[in-house]
């Protein structure tokens, strides 16, 4: 897949058989990112797509630029705050609309089922662990 970069001036499409999936250094080894639209480690707009398998979690984190989420499938658990909580999760089907501001602490979790999540913010795409034993790149 091509990816598609801001102020290119042609028209381009993604289906779903073409998505790149890889890892990402600040994600748990069974998470998976696309790159959809931008270079995220540019301060320009973005979107990704996110796949955490059934079970995974992505312990409390946050990210400098706001982001909107929506739910392509499965179900998205997220939660607010400093700590894991399971009973701070909030659940979104797919097609719901999550805004976030940036520097909010939150986590996910996979409860249900793998699930899909598309990311759409103005990079450079950030992702900082609030406690960093969690964060895999450290270790």
């Amino acid at each position: 897949m091509s990816t598609h970069h801001v102020d290119q001036d042609v028209f381009r499409s993604v289906l779903h058989e073409d998505i790149d999936w890889q890892p990402f250094p600040g994600f748990p080894p069974a998470a998976r990112l696309a790159v959809m639209v931008g270079k995220p480690p540019e301060p320009e707009p973005y979107v990704v797509r996110v796949k955490l398998p059934a079970g995974e979690r992505l312990m409390p984190h946050r990210h400098h630029e706001d982001r909107v989420y929506t739910v392509i499938s499965g179900v998205f658990y997220i939660g607010r705050g400093d700590e894991f909580d399971e009973n701070e999760l909030e659940a979104y089907p797919p097609g719901a609309v999550v805004v976030l501001p940036g520097g909010t602490s939150h986590f996910h979790w996979a409860k249900s089922g793998e699930y899909v999540t598309q990311v759409t913010a103005i990079g450079p795409i950030s992702l900082d662990y609030v406690d960093s034993r969690n964060d895999p790149r450290k270790t």
